[in-house]
């Protein structure tokens, strides 16, 4: 009996990982969420905004 517990362990193991490994690898959904596509917008016309007008300061190491 013993050693069919120390067989299933692994056997239980591997079915774990298989299902796992099939979970992992699914095509990811499409998102296209109109709120989160605007915010991203909305951040990126801000961070234009506050670099638009500045220039490297010389000595900066850039």
């Amino acid at each position: 009996m013993a050693a069919l517990a120390w067989l299933i362990i692994p056997v239980v193991a591997a079915l774990l990982a298989t299902v796992w490994a099939g979970w992992a690898q699914r095509a990811p959904k499409a998102t296209g969420d109109p709120a989160s596509l605007a915010e991203h917008r909305r951040f990126m016309a801000a961070m234009e905004r506050t670099t638009a007008g500045t220039a490297p300061r010389e000595g900066s190491g850039r």
